[in-house]
């Protein structure tokens, strides 16, 4: 699939505000309404938009239901054949409170970004996700203080 200027405006503008308008994001990317749409839908169809969705303020949240923790968690394995690692993968994949998952190298097999209510809730997710699985080996895990950036946007140029 080859992309044009207005696929990348199209996708430049959907990755900052996702709930413009269709007439809004027309005009923004000077197309008409019914262009952008099926411009749009074709970039859907191809897999490039993978979902859209609301990004919540954690400081507005926190006074509803409090801060909670953020951890990015360094995991090793005792065994890193292709089976043990995409077993791991999908086992972390399908648990809520992790809300992201990498697999990279060298170094830990995994890090993970993790969001837990407090404490008591964070030692529940790793013996529900870490210390059942007999194939971690290592679990390090780094508590956020401050988070001073927070994006989404994959670079179009």
């Amino acid at each position: 699939m080859e992309l044009d200027l207005t696929d990348l405006q199209l996708l430049a503008q959907l990755q900052v505000d996702a709930s413009l308008s269709n007439q809004a994001l027309a005009e923004r990317v000077h197309t008409s309404p019914p262009t952008c749409l099926r411009r749009v839908k074709r970039l859907h169809d191809a897999g490039l938009i993978e979902r859209q969705v609301a990004i919540l303020n954690p400081q507005r949240m926190a006074e509803v239901i409090g801060h909670g923790l953020t951890a990015i968690v360094e995991i090793t394995l005792d065994r890193q054949d292709t089976g043990a690692l995409e077993k791991f993968e999908a086992r972390v994949a399908d648990d809520f409170s992790v809300q992201q998952c990498y697999r990279v190298s060298p170094g830990p097999d995994f890090c993970l970004v993790v969001h837990a209510k407090d404490m008591p809730d964070y030692q529940a997710i790793t013996q529900r996700l870490f210390t059942s699985d007999a194939n971690v080996r290592n679990v390090k895990a780094f508590f956020s203080v401050k988070r001073s950036k927070f994006g989404a946007e994959l670079p179009l140029r």
